[in-house]
């Protein structure tokens, strides 16, 4: 019903920059919050980044200051914006929307996940 896809994942060493950016599709009512949440390995998931469709956003405290979200609602696409990347930074990257669909209902989708490795 509801379908997300993500791209942008790579290699990169300690300092760069990468962009992700996942977009949905389905039947779609409206999405709030999208977000991106990683997992390391041996780690559980944790919250990166989320934003509402009215623009509010909510960092990770490790992240603030070096990740920006962003959203096109339009397009129901939500991008993070990875600068200053450390190597504890490493790990698989996923998008979360929460989302209302056609016929009114909740669901929660998780994206297959990017992963995202930095190099020292």
């Amino acid at each position: 019903q509801v379908q997300l896809v993500e791209s942008g994942g790579g290699l990169v060493q300690a300092g760069g920059s990468l962009r992700l950016s996942c977009a949905a599709s389905g039947s779609i009512l409206s999405i709030n919050p999208m977000g991106w949440y990683r997992q390391a390995p041996g780690k559980q998931r944790e919250l990166v980044a989320t934003i509402t469709s009215g623009g509010s956003t909510n960092y990770a405290d490790s992240v603030k200051g070096r990740f920006t979200i962003s959203r096109d609602n339009a397009k129901n696409t939500v991008y993070l914006q990875m600068n200053s990347l450390k190597p504890e930074d490493t790990a698989v990257y996923y998008c979360n929307a929460r989302t209302i669909i056609l016929t009114g209902r909740y669901l929660e989708v998780w994206g297959r996940g990017t992963l995202v490795t930095v190099s020292s």
